[in-house]
């Protein structure tokens, strides 16, 4: 497989950050900074996180204009960057693996690497490459919940910000006629193809890489799913709200507690109604009805 053994030819630097006074919740925020310019793995440390990106995507003044607009302004941000050693992703994935990962009743998303998973209904396999999750996030565990239990069946979704495409591919599973997905990273694309593939699905899903300008010219759609963080989701809910049918549905989550009511104002100004509000410890998930005919002239 080609994409394998261009992935494994990737040089990576390894950004190592302190935040001071140190907290989750910031190293979590700064995370979703990061990775608006580029960055795909992160860990938290005792005092910040380390991040890592690919050597061409570099760049020193997008790193220092990210730290001076972090918007927590009582943290201050200090950083050093090195090379990091040579790995084989995909061996280290092959070698270690992920534990299965169990939502609810209904759902276990786990690797070819272990033999001890659940007997569900839903069931999702998956290879994350470096850059992207298991599953395991709250976020990703409240819109799999939701969508356990919404009628899907023939609808048209589309899967903003996709990551390893769980989010499509459960829409498949769930009865889903067509899913059209995006993600601004090329590596996620990849994965996304290869996990449907492992999952068997080899129709209905379209994956493209690219922003939310993608959307222009893709027809209505009865739900549109969200999992991207606060800014972004604020940036891009125009063009959300021109792409939802009337009566179509909207799940946004990737954000806190804290930013419902900005992101609930926000939608209602566009035409949504919020029909629910579902949380995991400090993290939410909002599902929105659309009050008005979309339109596709974005």
């Amino acid at each position: 497989m080609q994409r394998i053994r261009d992935y494994e030819k990737m040089k990576y630097y390894e950004v190592k950050c302190v935040l001071k006074p140190f907290s989750e919740t910031a190293a979590d925020l700064f995370s979703a900074t990061l990775s608006e310019i580029g960055f795909e793995a992160f860990s938290i440390t005792e005092d910040g996180l380390t991040a890592y990106i690919q050597q061409s995507e570099w760049d020193e003044s997008q790193m220092q204009q990210a730290i001076q607009d972090f918007f927590l302004p009582d943290v201050s941000i200090s950083y050093t960057c090195t090379e990091a050693p040579d790995e084989d992703w995909n061996q280290v994935w092959e070698e270690e693996g992920f534990q299965p990962v169990v939502v609810g009743e209904d759902v276990v998303v786990h690797d070819v690497k272990h033999t001890d998973v659940p007997q569900v209904r839903y069931d999702i396999l998956i290879t994350p490459r470096l850059a992207f999750g298991t599953g395991s996030h709250q976020t990703t565990r409240l819109i799999l919940r939701m969508l356990a239990h919404m009628d899907l069946e023939g609808k048209h979704l589309i899967d903003a910000g996709t990551g390893t495409g769980i989010l499509a591919i459960m829409g498949i599973k769930r009865g889903a006629a067509h899913v059209f997905a995006y993600d601004i990273d090329e590596w996620s694309v990849e994965n996304t193809k290869d996990n449907l593939l492992l999952n068997h699905i080899y129709n209905n899903v379209e994956v493209v890489c690219g922003d939310s300008s993608v959307l222009e010219g893709q027809p209505q759609t009865d739900l549109l799913i969200a999992n991207i963080n606060r800014n972004i989701l604020l940036a891009d809910l125009p063009r959300f709200s021109k792409v939802v049918r009337k009566g179509g549905q909207m799940i946004l989550s990737g954000f806190y507690l804290s930013d419902v009511p900005v992101l609930k104002e926000a939608a209602a100004q566009l035409g949504f109604s919020l029909l629910e509000t579902e949380s995991e410890e400090e993290w939410a998930m909002l599902l929105f009805v659309s009050d008005t005919a979309g339109r596709c002239d974005i």
